[in-house]
């Protein structure tokens, strides 16, 4: 395991040395299928993906025509996700911009926020600010769709990135802004989330 001077999951360093040294155990390296096929079933939607570390999902997106904004805080990461988007078409790089999720402006209407990894890489403290800037950024119907990283013993276990979380946690952040329309589990996790990930799909109340 490569060394790191960074411990803080808030702070973009963390990531940078992590990103630079090509340590992401959290990252795919490819497309989930219940991702796959939400797309494939769903009429094109303005999708952002906040935390997007290396943005695979940016190309699959557009090539569906969904207008897409993938953004990420840690300038090592967003260079990644440039460099890899570049080999498959110039265009998808611009696609990938440097920010902070709590203060980022999308240039369109978000209509659907694409979750993956980035709850779970940010400590417990600030989950109930990001539960809060997902239901700002939505209108009413807007979707929440995603992978959420759920354990039972998620209070015995304080240690992250990543984080885990119980589902009842997860309702308490969401209920009273969301509805949960999908609720499964998945069989192509990777290995740091397998057993413990639910692809859900939330839909922002009237």
């Amino acid at each position: 395991m490569p060394e790191f001077s960074s411990r803080d999951p808030l702070q973009a360093q963390f990531w940078d040395e992590r990103f630079a040294q090509g340590f992401t155990p959290w990252d795919k390296g490819g497309l989930p299928q219940q991702l796959c096929d939400f797309v494939a079933q769903h009429a094109a939607m303005a999708t952002l993906i906040p935390g997007c570390g290396n943005a695979h999902e940016v190309a699959l997106f557009a090539q569906h025509a969904w207008p897409v904004a993938a953004i990420d805080f840690s300038p090592q990461a967003v260079q990644s996700a440039r460099h890899q988007l570049q080999a498959l078409a110039p265009n998808l790089a611009n696609l990938v911009q440097e920010a902070d999720f709590f203060h980022y402006t999308p240039a369109f209407a978000v209509q659907c926020i694409y979750e993956r990894a980035f709850l779970c890489a940010l400590p417990p403290k600030l989950w109930p600010q990001v539960a809060a800037r997902w239901a700002q950024l939505l209108p009413a119907n807007g979707l929440l769709a995603g992978y959420f990283f759920i354990d039972p013993q998620a209070e015995q276990k304080p240690k992250g990135p990543p984080f885990c979380i119980s589902q009842s946690h997860l309702n308490q952040l969401l209920d009273a802004d969301f509805v949960c329309l999908q609720d499964e589990a998945v069989s192509d996790s990777i290995a740091v989330f397998a057993g413990l990930e639910r692809w859900q799909v939330w839909q922002r109340r009237g």
